[in-house]
């Protein structure tokens, strides 16, 4: 037999292998990403929400609970017009509860808007620990899955990934998107020129509303089971970790930070393997890991403010200036 063809099939086995053992967490990067998104978003009226992982939670238990109560399957496969139809719901569901809590939550900012959303995410996460509908703590499980192997949820979460991108960088770039820019450099001076600050902000909070609850559908299929868990504070801390180190002044650096930050528990726990550590610091790096989140944001803030992805390092990129970062 050639060589070439045995290099071939080398090659396909080790790519298969690759993707068998690391499809589960890929896909979660993309996720994260879109989470990541989710959160940007609202930052670009300058709103530092933190509801992404409530309407994320929302979104999961719409799909959990159509999928295993009103679209119930006897076998096979989860058809995958159900899961489509079921990303619409939960996107149309947290898209009007983003306009309910938007309108009076939005009047407030900074910490202040922070703390509401923190308390929004809570109220659902308690909503979720004691409605049977939710199935309490215990949560919804056995929930059918559209495809055979993780790995081939990226034929819905990386299409879904594109399509956000590219919706997110076609809004930076119209009147919409100017509107966000001006009222979050100057909320009273856009006010000032005709732009209505209320309208724009509850309409950046929808669509990351929107964006999550898409997400969660997606991922409660994914996950195979769904509870509290997943929508908690603990979520929030993440994925303002990765907008604020990725970059809170380019959707990029919200991508980036989700991808990141959703693969970083992974590479700690891997950490935490190698021979010859302390027991502490291996117990450290497995279960710290918002410890870690917490000194990130702080040593973010302080050495870059903006975050790793700048629109001044995207400018430089794209004259072709690739050596002074």
């Amino acid at each position: 037999m050639d060589n070439s063809v045995i290099e071939i099939g080398a090659d396909t086995g080790r790519l298969s292998l690759f993707f068998t053992t690391y499809g589960f967490l890929i896909v979660s990067m993309l996720l994260g990403a879109m989470l990541g998104m989710s959160l940007y978003l609202p930052l670009m009226t300058g709103q530092l929400s933190l509801a992404s992982p409530g309407f994320y939670a929302l979104g999961g238990y719409i799909a959990a609970i159509l999928s295993t109560t009103v679209f119930q399957q006897t076998g096979g496969l989860f058809p995958l017009q159900l899961l489509l139809l079921e990303m619409i719901i939960a996107g149309a569901v947290s898209g009007l509860l983003g306009i309910l809590v938007g309108i009076p939550a939005l009047r407030l900012s900074g910490i202040y808007l922070a703390i509401a959303t923190i308390a929004f995410v809570e109220i659902l996460r308690v909503l979720s620990l004691n409605l049977d509908i939710t199935g309490g703590a215990v949560g919804i499980f056995g929930i059918p899955q559209p495809f055979a192997t993780p790995i081939e949820y990226l034929w819905i979460v990386l299409p879904l990934l594109l399509v956000s991108m590219a919706i997110v960088y076609r809004l930076e770039r119209i009147r919409v998107g100017r509107a966000f820019a001006a009222i979050r450099a100057d909320e009273l001076a856009a006010d000032a020129i005709g732009i209505n600050p209320t309208f724009y902000k509850v309409l950046a909070f929808t669509l990351g509303a929107v964006l999550a609850g898409v997400v969660g559908a997606v991922s409660a299929h994914f996950l195979n089971t769904w509870n509290a868990r997943q929508g908690t504070f603990d979520a929030s801390i993440i994925y303002l970790t990765s907008v604020l180190i990725g970059g809170s002044r380019s959707f990029l650096g919200a991508v980036l930070g989700g991808m990141v930050f959703t693969a970083l528990p992974e590479v700690l726990r891997g950490m935490a393997t190698i021979q010859g550590l302390p027991i502490w610091l291996a117990q450290f790096l497995r279960d710290g890991r918002l410890i870690i989140f917490g000194l990130l944001i702080v040593l973010g803030t302080i050495f870059f403010p903006q975050g790793l992805v700048t629109p001044e390092l995207l400018k430089r990129w794209r004259k072709g200036d690739h050596t002074s970062v």
